[in-house]
């Protein structure tokens, strides 16, 4: 039985790993200040948050000795993971497709067999929504700036071995999930680790690493998925206008929150039947144009997937070697497919069904849509227009955008569309998972969902306006927090998400 949180339980979580952060900020302080830029507002919303996320980026990204160079150790851990679960469940991430599609299928139907809130149709596109998103356009457009055409090749490697990781968070996510006496459902890592690991007689550690996961996931919330999306949103919207909108991001966000604030009121149900009908339209309105680009340049085709391969395995030295382009690629496709998360299984444990392992398989399909599909899609751009090349000035979605101009000179709205629609998507989906995070802690009431969804809004207006190197360090740092809990619950249960395969 999961006991509710409250107010002394979320105080205290928060107080605690409040006083390990101010610890580790002392002992490993950061050089230099972030200096206050101009007397806007965006600048000085900015200038507040830039001490807080780059401590964290210093303190979370550190490296370690990797084949004769350096590795993030939290991207190997990831890796790793998702390596060894991809052996461990018999290549699930292959031999599971065809049945993941048999799934998808008969969840069109809205199959109705268990206790639940969602089809398995709608729990995919509610779960995609919160990765298909700015990741995909800016992320990966990040990656290629910094880790060169190579950074590609290793994002899809990263999103076939999430596929693996997926499947197996969303399968035991399923099976640990909290049912209530209204029929609503509550999921995600905080739960299975706290069911999962109270039944092995491990209820501390279950507490603990739940209580972890649950706080980092709202901080996930707020930044990769609030505002993040928020800022690179705004300014795809800026660019378009000749950058008329500059100094306005708060304005363009306190809109966004408004609209945002209409769906959430209505909870997982209200987001599942806007995001099953939002994802396709969004996802085929992105593709479309990538196909126009790409065919535009169609003779190039073969150099562009030659460049990919050759910059992988013998990039330029700009690019920080082998490692250091394996290591963006990696980086990159996490933050855009999420799987090692924990978040996915929030949505997912939503199915109604009795069967945990269907939900794994429809789970599989994500990593595969978001990042072998649709990133690879947005590189394929980037590089076959050469918009990489001479990206001084640019930074994340700018870049994509710019490779869209190649085409024609309108061509940037049809991606400014696509972008606010990917962002809306992650948004309100992310506001979901933050809840449950949320309710985790503080318990589930009236009040503290408001408190939360308030919160929420707020972010969005904040992240319009803050810089996206700031926005990235911060969602990134707490991307790979909140995912350490959850591997390590993942690792515990592979033997039971094992035999959910031949059940």
């Amino acid at each position: 039985m999961i006991k509710s949180g409250s107010l002394a339980k979320g105080l205290t979580t928060i107080f605690f790993f409040g006083i390990i952060a101010y610890g580790l900020a002392l002992a490993f302080p950061i050089e230099g200040a972030c200096s206050l830029t101009s007397a806007s507002l965006d600048a000085r919303i900015n200038h507040a948050i830039c001490p807080i996320s780059s401590s964290l980026a210093s303190l979370v990204f550190f490296t370690v000795p990797f084949f004769g160079g350096e590795a993030m150790f939290v991207v190997l851990l990831l890796i790793g993971t998702a390596l060894v679960l991809t052996f461990y469940l018999n290549f699930v991430n292959i031999r599971g497709l065809r049945q993941s599609w048999r799934v998808l299928k008969k969840g069109r139907t809205k199959e109705k067999e268990g206790a639940g809130e969602l089809s398995h149709f709608q729990a995919m596109t509610a779960a995609l929504s919160g990765t298909v998103g700015l990741g995909n356009i800016a992320g990966v457009a990040i990656a290629i700036s910094i880790g060169g055409p190579g950074a590609i090749f290793w994002m899809v490697i990263a999103g076939f071995l999430a596929m693996a990781t997926k499947f197996a968070e969303c399968t035991i996510g399923h099976q640990y999930r909290h049912i209530h006496k209204d029929g609503s459902v509550s999921g995600g890592a905080m739960y299975y680790l706290t069911i999962g690991l109270g039944q092995r007689r491990m209820p501390m550690l279950g507490s603990i690493l739940a209580s972890a996961f649950a706080l980092f996931c709202v901080g996930v919330s707020l930044g990769a998925g609030n505002m993040f999306q928020a800022n690179q949103a705004f300014e795809q919207l800026d660019s378009v206008v000749s950058h008329s909108l500059l100094g306005y991001g708060w304005l363009f966000g306190t809109v966004v929150a408004v609209l945002v604030a209409f769906v959430i009121i209505g909870g997982i149900k209200s987001i599942g039947r806007v995001t099953e009908k939002l994802v396709p339209t969004m996802g085929a309105i992105y593709i479309i144009g990538c196909l126009l680009i790409i065919m535009t340049h169609i003779g190039q085709l073969p150099e562009t997937f030659a460049k990919i391969i050759h910059q992988a395995f013998t990039p330029d030295a700009q690019y920080g070697g082998i490692i250091g382009v394996m290591m963006w690629g990696f980086r990159r496709a996490l933050f855009s497919n999420e799987a090692g998360l924990g978040s996915a299984p929030i949505a997912y444990a939503a199915v109604k069904t009795k069967n945990s392992a269907s939900v794994g398989y429809i789970a599989l399909l994500g990593p595969f849509i978001d990042t072998v599909v649709i990133c690879t899609m947005t590189g394929l751009v980037i590089v076959i227009s050469g918009s990489y090349l001479g990206t001084e000035g640019l930074t994340g979605v700018t870049m994509t955008s710019q490779a869209f101009a190649s085409v024609a000179s309108w061509f940037p709205y049809v991606l400014t569309v696509a972008i606010l629609l990917f962002s809306f998507s992650t948004l309100i989906t992310w506001s979901y998972y933050g809840l449950k995070g949320w309710s985790f802690l503080f318990g589930e009431s009236k009040f503290t969902e408001g408190v939360f969804k308030t919160l929420f809004c707020v972010c969005i207006v904040v992240g319009a306006a803050m810089d996206v190197t700031q926005i990235v360090n911060l969602s990134d740092a707490m991307i790979f927090l909140m995912l350490v809990p959850n591997l390590v619950g993942l690792i515990i249960f592979a033997p039971t998400i094992r035999k959910h395969l031949t059940s």
